[in-house]
């Protein structure tokens, strides 16, 4: 998998505006499925009943949640790109999140994204928004389009 790997924050500023390499697929199981049920207290049948979501679903099969999409991000984009100089990253938020896609248990994901825009924070941190696009293996549509904001720390 590529990588886009920078020495310090002055190196990744360069990168704005840019795409970043996409990252591997990860396969999402009903044991994942489960567990964020477990995480976030949303036991919704379409999530977590197996049965019941092949008996009344349109989708045949139980789906993950939105959100867990969502969640994946910051795992995804650690993947992706690696600031050696920097000692923490955090999550400041969302400004736009929409689920287009469902992902069905097996689905296999991706994160396709750009660096939308750097601005600074503090004294030695950095904001980023990133365009980030979830895609599924074998849709035209994706899972999760976000704009996802988060900061690093040298």
């Amino acid at each position: 998998m590529e990588k886009l790997i920078c020495k310090d924050l002055n190196e990744f500023r360069r990168y704005e505006g840019k795409a970043l390499p996409k990252g591997e697929w990860i396969s999402i199981t009903q044991e994942m499925i489960n567990a964020f049920a477990d995480a976030t207290l949303d036991y919704q049948w379409i999530h977590v009943d197996v049965e019941k979501a092949k008996q009344f679903s349109p989708f045949k099969t139980p789906v993950a949640h939105g959100f867990m999409s969502v969640s994946l991000l910051s795992k995804m984009l650690g993947d992706i790109v690696e600031v050696k100089s920097v000692q923490m990253g955090v999550n400041y938020g969302l400004n736009k999140v929409r689920f287009p896609h469902p992902v069905v248990v097996n689905s296999k994901l991706r994160l396709a994204g750009r660096i939308a825009a750097l601005e600074n924070y503090s004294d030695n941190g950095l904001k980023i928004t990133w365009d980030c696009t979830v895609q599924v293996e074998g849709s035209d549509k994706p899972a999760c389009v976000a704009e996802f904001v988060s900061l690093m720390f040298e």
